[in-house]
């Protein structure tokens, strides 16, 4: 391995959004130093347009958030949960009866978690980063090439720079480049869902209450904002999906409503609409040769827990730890044995979440009148039992 002089970081951290920037920040806060890379200005987004995306932040996560400073800047701006309800029912039926809740105190000791919109996580993060000198953020730039070549990790950039450094993190996405140059392969199968992302502006307060319907083309989520606002995840069939996207905003507050119900009084969408095809992806190996993939550079799953930014943070949490704890005692933080001590650490869980997820999946989306007899019944009888 080269002389630590002869480095431009400890870490070269490819994509940056909130994942690869959030481990940027907790290696600084370790003692590295880290350059992030992304192909997408940073001035894109510093625009303060409302866009309807957002993210249900875990207990864990929100603490991950303020271990790095992050999360003082972003409280006042979030959302606190304070119920789940899930119920079943078709589109235009309404609701069957409630047969699960979860309250505020019974899953989590500080609550349920957090809602927390993309544009001011994203501008936190962003803050952060300017302001923290062991972390370089460049963009845009496009990575060309990321590898092992004998002397340590090397990224060549799209303006011919090569940057040095003890180990390459792939944090660009699930359809990570990265990992397809190391030659990782993926497992999984693509859903025939796509989700559709918005907001709604309504009438009546939330009161901090999340919804999940399960209807039989998917999931529909209503999680809410500040003020009288809610994120919206409604999963349909691609060719359904497509069409709503698409359409005028009559007919699809329409369709909306048909699954909103008048529970918060008038809707109307606020924002723009977004649609995301929806997949199953595990990583069949999570390191390389001075390589690791964090985020859904290692896991994509179904949205229907909500949990993909929150697994991508548990990666994070335990990357920083692990190669923290392996500086302190003078090992290379890119050897393989370190890395694998992250693998084992990281690719039991996400791979059970992942499958977990596909299994409620393929259990609630479908309209089975013998599968949703027996999922009523059982969430029911879940319900009254609290230890459960």
């Amino acid at each position: 391995m080269a002389d630590s002089a002869h480095l431009d970081c400890d870490v070269a951290i490819v994509g940056g959004g909130p994942v690869g920037l959030a481990l940027s920040l907790a290696l600084a806060r370790e003692g590295m130093s880290a350059m992030v890379f992304d192909a997408v200005r940073t001035a894109r987004f510093r625009e303060p347009e409302f866009d309807g995306r957002a993210y249900a932040m875990s207990l864990a996560s929100r603490r991950l958030l303020d271990r790095v400073g992050v999360w003082s800047e972003v409280a006042d701006r979030a959302c606190r949960i304070v119920d789940i309800l899930v119920t079943d029912g078709r589109a235009g039926e309404g609701v069957s009866p409630l047969f699960l809740r979860f309250r505020e105190g019974e899953v989590e000791s500080d609550g349920l978690g957090h809602m927390i919109e993309d544009r001011y996580l994203r501008n936190a993060l962003l803050d952060r980063v300017e302001a923290e000198p062991a972390v370089s953020l460049r963009a845009p730039r496009t990575v060309l090439d990321a590898r092992e070549d004998g002397l340590g990790a090397v990224v060549e950039l799209d303006d011919g720079t090569q940057i040095r450094s003890r180990l390459i993190a792939a944090c660009d996405g699930r359809n990570s480049r990265t990992a397809r140059r190391a030659g990782i392969r993926r497992t999984g199968w693509r859903y025939r869902q796509t989700a559709i992302v918005c907001a709604v502006l309504h009438e009546k307060p939330h009161d901090g209450v999340a919804h999940e319907y399960f209807l039989p083309a998917g999931p529909f989520a209503i999680l809410p904002l500040p003020g009288n606002r809610s994120s919206i995840v409604w999963v349909e069939e691609p060719e359904v999906a497509e069409y709503l996207r698409g359409s005028g905003s009559a007919l699809f507050e329409g369709e909306l409503r048909k699954r909103f119900g008048g529970f918060l009084g008038e809707v109307e969408t606020v924002g723009r609409r977004w649609a995301y095809p929806l997949e199953l992806s595990l990583a069949q190996a999570f390191v390389s040769e001075r390589l690791v993939l964090v985020g859904d550079a290692a896991h994509r799953i179904h949205p229907i827990a909500g949990q993909g930014l929150n697994v991508g943070y548990q990666d994070v949490a335990k990357l920083a730890e692990i190669l923290s704890d392996a500086r302190r005692r003078g090992e290379d933080p890119g050897d393989a044995g370190v890395l694998l001590r992250y693998q084992a650490a990281r690719r039991f869980d996400s791979t059970a979440l992942a499958l977990a997820t596909d299994a409620l999946d393929r259990l609630f989306s479908n309209d089975s009148p013998a599968l949703r007899l027996a999922r009523d019944a059982g969430m029911a009888a879940v319900g009254q039992i609290g230890p459960l």
